[in-house]
């Protein structure tokens, strides 16, 4: 309902005066009768005036009804009626109105007991319908968003509700504008502002989450493992028929380790054996004596490790 304005009370203390001037002279006078009969009409016709000035906001509109009739809607700005014959019934917000309203213990589909509040923006459009199909249309707004609220949870699943809360809310708006529209009310959206569920039930959803995390985590690992393992495959067999890149690779190793850790590195003594560092030259000389022309492989296999006895004993 508008709020009092006081326009109507002051135009009834300016008709007061004539009449408290008519007191006045009536008792000054000799015709005392006369004077209070004419101020007591003329207070009966200022309060019949003032009570016919009403004043609506910008955003109301007012129903009117003419013994117990509708007759129009009126406003906004100054409006009259005539008193004792027509009354103002109701008063009209045009704006758009939030109502909250929540459902609580309601089972879900897959019976989970949750508390579910939401948010209702709604306008009337038809102030007329507000006011005459319905006793009162912001009580019947209410509760026909929480009926409409319980039906929508029975019907999904609380991971639906959890996760796709925007097609929650579209179904809401849709149930609720369906039945707000004989009363000349237009649902503009609702949204679902929390969902509550057991205490019991958060604290089994964190584990299992945590459980899910924790084999993402575990599957992502053997699936590096894997890659690394492929990779190192593909370096053996790079490295099976190209014994230079295996010796550079070793030899980059024992480097980044005396860069990186320390001047000092104790390994083994099998190390240059296994890495074929200490026979290089052997090897290559082996191998050149192998590939001159006109050469008795035998015999060169035989001589060489006499001369290396041979020039060891050399002074």
């Amino acid at each position: 309902m508008s709020q009092q304005n006081p326009l109507p009370y002051i135009i009834l203390g300016i008709l007061v005066i004539p009449a408290l001037w008519l007191v006045y002279a009536g008792l000054a006078g000799g015709s005392r009768t006369l004077y209070l009969i004419a101020a007591v009409v003329w207070v009966i016709l200022a309060a019949f005036i003032s009570a016919s000035v009403k004043i609506a906001d910008q955003w109301e509109r007012v129903v009117v009804l003419r013994l117990g009739r509708f007759t129009e809607l009126k406003g906004p700005g100054v409006f009259f009626i005539i008193p004792v014959i027509e009354k103002v019934a109701y008063w009209i917000d045009n704006r758009i109105i939030t109502t909250s309203f929540k459902a609580e213990k309601t089972l879900t589909k897959d019976t989970v007991p949750v508390d579910v509040e939401a948010v209702l923006f709604w306008k009337v459009l038809d102030s007329r319908k507000a006011a005459l199909e319905v006793e009162d249309y912001r009580s019947a707004i209410s509760w026909a968003s929480q009926t409409a609220l319980r039906e929508v949870i029975g019907k999904s699943f609380l991971s639906d509700m959890l996760e796709g809360r925007e097609k929650l809310d579209k179904e809401l708006q849709k149930i609720i504008d369906l039945r707000t529209i004989e009363w000349g009310v237009h649902v503009s959206s609702v949204e679902i502002r929390d969902v509550l569920i057991p205490n019991e039930l958060q604290d089994a959803m964190s584990m299992q989450a945590q459980a899910e995390r924790e084999r993402q985590a575990r599957v992502i690992l053997g699936d590096s493992e894997r890659q690394v393992a492929e990779k190192f495959e593909e370096a053996a067999k790079t490295y099976q028929n190209n014994p230079v890149a295996l010796h550079l690779r070793a030899m980059n190793m024992l480097y980044e380790g005396l860069k990186q850790n320390a001047t000092l590195v104790i390994v083994p003594s099998t190390v240059l054996t296994t890495m074929t560092l200490g026979d290089m030259t052997g090897t290559v000389s082996l191998a050149k004596m192998l590939t001159e022309p006109g050469t008795d492989k035998n015999q060169k296999i035989e001589s060489a490790p006499a001369d290396k006895d041979n020039s060891t004993k050399s002074p």
